[in-house]
């Protein structure tokens, strides 16, 4: 295994993605649809609803040779999967296993990512959950990438879309009696905005194999319907992002492949109703169950199986969204009540009121100063190939004295201001490892802790 010195080195060194994005994949995705739509036929399946008309993303808002650093892709991995419902701060305590794997992957500035031998035995043990997981992360920042491309002088979040529909819908059906859960559902919603402005929210679909692409061509037929599961607005109009990232194990270099559902919906504009308060608590509404086609005529067609936000709740869902994402960061930082006063009971409020953040009171829980800035969180100390390491994941210090007492409003506006001037990514000498800002506030830190050998003593857990 390589030094951790060397690995934590690494982690801010470029390295590139191979982008796919074209009439060929296109044309891939339709065969696989078919094939797929006739298999369901013969095996008497429900047919499934899938994103009409799909397009592919023009290269100048999303290079087809994408340079990405692994430290930055894994902090996205990292605040993306904090709310998940496998456990508060997941998205930090269980993925030093893709830490660790990414040491399997080889590149550079001048060539693209690929699994070298020891990632190839890597991912004979863990194809589904690591190919899934790095499989997020980047798609997610190549998706953060291209929608700040192409709505320039706006925000970009990331929403946990599970989480946000919680507050409005308990994601179930009933058949015969039965609690039936919604199978189909994208993974998150990108979230367009400017303060004082209306949103704009593209659910995301994300999938991940160690195959080929003709397996990627199949994920995005199923990341198709995942993302028509969710209507923004009027019926086949909410535009909708999908990825499946393909590390291949025959030494082929990693290809994220994207297409675009593209649309006129998705747009929170308060056409009716009242204008959005996001300062207000969490509030848990009961959406009725389904989408609602358009009434043809004097018949009202049945609904079909999904969640459906309509001008009424527009309000209300875009504070879902801003709690939602509030909840996420505080969750980022280890503060349990931080993280509770912006979820619902339904969203799993109730998961984070026994723990508690001394950053709230007069002491800090953790707290360190990264190049000049103050930032509080929580601290994680584990094992990289040996010796122990320290990771720190927080946000500004400001950040969170604002979401801490619920001021989302100001947040946002402060958050939105800096977006050019905050983000940061190096290896910084002072702290003595990577260090990853993002404009959110949020921040990813990784050290070897001082005082240690490089090589483990003999008989020491690893």
């Amino acid at each position: 295994m390589k030094p951790t010195e060397e690995v934590l080195q690494e982690l801010t060194q470029p390295s590139n993605v191979s982008v796919r994005s074209d009439v060929a994949l296109v044309g891939k995705v339709e065969a696989a649809v078919t094939a797929d739509d006739e298999k369901r036929e013969e095996n008497e399946d429900e047919p499934l609803r899938r994103k009409p008309d799909l397009a592919l993303i023009l290269p100048t808002e999303l290079p087809r040779q994408f340079e990405v650093t692994l430290w930055d892709v894994l902090h996205t991995l990292a605040r993306a999967t904090a709310l998940s419902w496998r456990g508060a701060g997941r998205g930090l305590a269980e993925h030093w296993g893709a830490l660790k794997y990414t040491q399997a992957l080889a590149g550079g500035r001048n060539s693209f990512l690929s699994l070298t031998d020891e990632g190839h035995c890597i991912a004979d043990h863990y194809k589904s959950l690591r190919s899934g997981e790095l499989g997020i992360g980047f798609a997610l920042t190549l998706a953060e990438h291209m929608l700040g491309s192409r709505f320039p002088g706006h925000s970009v979040t990331i929403v946990p879309a599970d989480t946000a529909l919680r507050a409005g819908w308990a994601l179930t059906s009933r058949d015969k009696g039965e609690k039936v859960k919604y199978r189909y559902r994208p993974q998150y919603f990108a979230e367009v905005w400017r303060p004082e402005e209306p949103s704009l929210v593209i659910p995301l679909a994300c999938k991940g194999n160690h195959s080929d692409a003709a397996t990627s061509a199949e994920q995005l037929a199923s990341a198709s319907a995942h993302a028509e599961a969710v209507h923004i607005g009027a019926w086949n109009e909410t535009p909708g992002l999908l990825f499946s990232t393909q590390l291949p194990t025959d030494g082929g270099t990693m290809t994220v492949h994207a297409l675009q559902a593209l649309g006129s919906g998705g747009r929170l504009s308060p056409a009716e109703g009242r204008e959005p308060n996001l300062n207000a608590p969490p509030f848990q509404a009961n959406v009725m169950p389904d989408i609602h086609p358009p009434t043809e005529g004097l018949v009202a067609p049945e609904p079909v199986r999904g969640c459906h936000v309509q001008a009424k709740d527009y309000a209300w869902f875009q504070e879902s969204l801003a709690h939602t994402t509030a909840a996420g960061l505080m969750a980022f930082t280890g503060s349990g009540h931080a993280t509770a006063r912006h979820l619902t009971d339904r969203q799993g409020r109730k998961r984070f009121t026994g723990l508690e953040h001394a950053a709230g009171m007069s002491i800090q829980d953790a707290a360190h100063t990264l190049s000049g800035n103050e930032y509080v969180g929580t601290d994680h100390v584990f094992r990289l190939n040996g010796p122990r390491v320290e990771a720190f994941s927080g946000v500004d210090e400001e950040v969170f004295r604002l979401l801490a007492r619920g001021d989302i409003e100001e947040y946002r506006a402060l958050v939105h201001a800096s977006r050019h001037v905050r983000p940061r990514l190096t290896f910084d000498k002072d702290w003595g490892g990577p260090v990853s800002v993002h404009a959110d506030g949020s921040v990813l830190a990784l050290r070897l802790l001082p005082g240690q050998d490089e090589e483990p003593r003999p008989g020491s857990p690893r």
